[in-house]
């Protein structure tokens, strides 16, 4: 079996576990019985169809065993491309008091920035420069990262705050802190820090326009931002997404068809097993 197979079948592993445990969750655990909707909530269910409150009873059972999803996928794929991921993975070392307030005076520019010409537009690589520079007293600091990547045989350590594809305004100011601080780390505790996104929902990265995280990062040129195949292919290699968005989409026609038929009690409309995932 080669890498890129290896990686596919990770894919399907984490992804077919996590949903068998939604389907014998809302088949078998704890399946909608409307006769105890229609008794615990009468004017709901005589106000609205009982299919509309049977959705949103699997989608409360979805929802928490696919929270960090993201995070586990990342990590089967890199582990069997570099050997080592973790996720929640403390990093300690120690960053200048200068260079700490300069990264609180680039956030705060950046939050508070000005409308009109005169607006500060982020720059990843000039901001990282004038941090680095600050220096100052030694100070510990310690940085939690989403994901983190320790390939021995290059002796390369990543650190990746990995978000959902339309993450918020305050989650991307965390990152970019937490990127800030990895990366101002004397002596060197990383080499590379990354704000990444595992899909775009726009297609392309020079399409990505989803406001919130763009207040914070160029999402188009900052070396620092990984979108989609960007991210997948640095974890994994090449290949790597278009195994993931092929995987997804083979289990979700499964998944789908069990969904209408299992659960919902219906057939399945003509397009169920359209590619969502592009």
């Amino acid at each position: 079996m080669t890498k890129q197979e290896r990686v596919a079948q990770a894919i399907k592993n984490i992804v077919s576990i996590m949903m068998d445990k939604v389907m014998e969750n809302v088949l078998i655990k704890k399946p909608f019985i409307k006769e105890e909707h229609r008794a615990n909530k009468p004017l709901y269910a005589a106000l609205v169809p009982d299919e509309i409150f049977k959705g949103s009873h699997f989608e409360r059972r979805f929802v928490t065993p696919f929270g960090g999803v993201w995070e586990k996928l990342a990590q089967v794929v890199a582990i069997e491309a570099h050997g080592n991921c973790s996720m929640g993975h403390t990093v300690e070392g120690i960053v200048g008091s200068e260079s700490l307030r300069r990264i609180q005076e680039v956030l705060n520019k950046l939050e508070h920035n000005k409308k009109g010409s005169d607006k500060i537009k982020p720059n990843w690589e000039e901001e990282l420069k004038y941090i680095q520079a600050g220096g100052g007293n030694p100070i510990p600091v310690s940085v939690v990262c989403d994901v983190f990547i320790h390939n021995k045989e290059t002796k390369t350590k990543y650190a990746f705050e990995l978000k959902g594809p339309l993450p918020n305004s305050d989650q991307t100011k965390v990152s970019k802190e937490k990127m800030f601080k990895l990366l101002a780390m004397e002596p060197k505790q990383v080499d590379f820090a990354y704000y990444a996104l595992p899909y775009n929902p726009y297609g392309k990265k020079e399409e990505y326009k989803w406001a919130f995280p763009m207040r914070w990062f160029n999402m188009q040129q900052d070396s620092s931002v990984l979108i989609g195949n960007e991210f997948w292919e640095l974890i994994g290699g090449k290949g790597t997404y278009n195994n993931f968005i092929k995987e997804v989409n083979l289990l979700g026609k499964e998944y789908r068809e069990r969904i209408y038929r299992e659960f919902l009690k219906i057939e399945p409309p003509t397009n169920f097993e359209e590619e969502l995932l592009k």
